[in-house]
């Protein structure tokens, strides 16, 4: 295959690329290049602290329907900000919400292009029985009606990570998330206890989720193209 295959990420701070000065802190769509060949190139627009609203409303959206193309893909994972009071945020879970994913969809869409929906990813919130607490409510609820009512793949991020931290459990899941003791890091001279955000141990885990719903799914060509990774994460 001589065109590449470009995969458009639509998302907010969870798959964003970091500055030198936010690292350790890496978004899992810095790092899932790693897990295709050249042929496969990924072009990251998650934009820190962005909802589905207003990542159209600042244009972002705009900045990838101009782009993208025939027989590209374009990856939308929105939720977290979702919830948030303000205004320039905030949607609700079965309305405005699935109005705005619909956008993304539909502009893909008319481009010829294919839309992928993935779910949230949760935070490192655990009960007292060691399970993951959702903190993304009707959110994730509402993704997953839409896809089926738009008959969208949907890539399901809140259930992989719930099972995958749960397996790790509350200690361990520290090295996925941002978690630093003082002068660890010289960006976090003071330590850092961060339950959203990722390590780059932690972005290569959440990467490798998603490669793995890409190929449950089957969704071809990129299903066809993954190349098998094996980290020394010592988990």
């Amino acid at each position: 295959m001589n065109k590449k295959i470009k995969v458009f990420i639509a998302g907010d701070s969870t798959a964003a690329t970091k500055l030198p000065e936010k690292r350790p802190e890496t978004g899992w769509g810095q790092v899932i290049p790693e897990f295709f060949p050249e042929n496969v190139e990924f072009l990251n627009f998650a934009v820190n602290g962005r909802s589905s609203k207003s990542f159209i409303d600042e244009g972002h959206l705009q900045k990838i329907l101009d782009l993208i193309g025939a027989g590209d893909f374009l990856f939308i994972q929105f939720g977290h900000n979702d919830a948030k009071t303000e205004m320039e945020r905030h949607t609700d879970p079965f309305t405005t919400y699935k109005s705005y994913l619909t956008k993304y969809i539909e502009g893909a869409r008319t481009a010829g292009a294919h839309p992928v929906l993935l779910t949230s990813i949760h935070r490192r919130f655990f009960d007292e029985n060691g399970k993951i607490q959702n903190t993304h409510g009707n959110y994730l609820i509402a993704m997953r009606e839409l896809s089926s009512e738009l008959n969208v793949p949907l890539i399901d991020m809140s259930k992989k990570s719930k099972l995958f931290f749960e397996k790790l459990g509350p200690e361990k899941t520290k090295k996925i998330f941002l978690w630093l003791q003082p002068g660890e890091s010289v960006n976090y001279p003071e330590g850092i206890q961060d339950n959203t955000h990722f390590s780059e141990l932690g972005a290569k885990e959440i990467a490798r989720l998603v490669v793995e719903g890409i190929i449950e799914k089957q969704i071809k060509p990129l299903c066809e193209f993954v190349k098998v990774k094996e980290y020394n994460l010592n988990l």
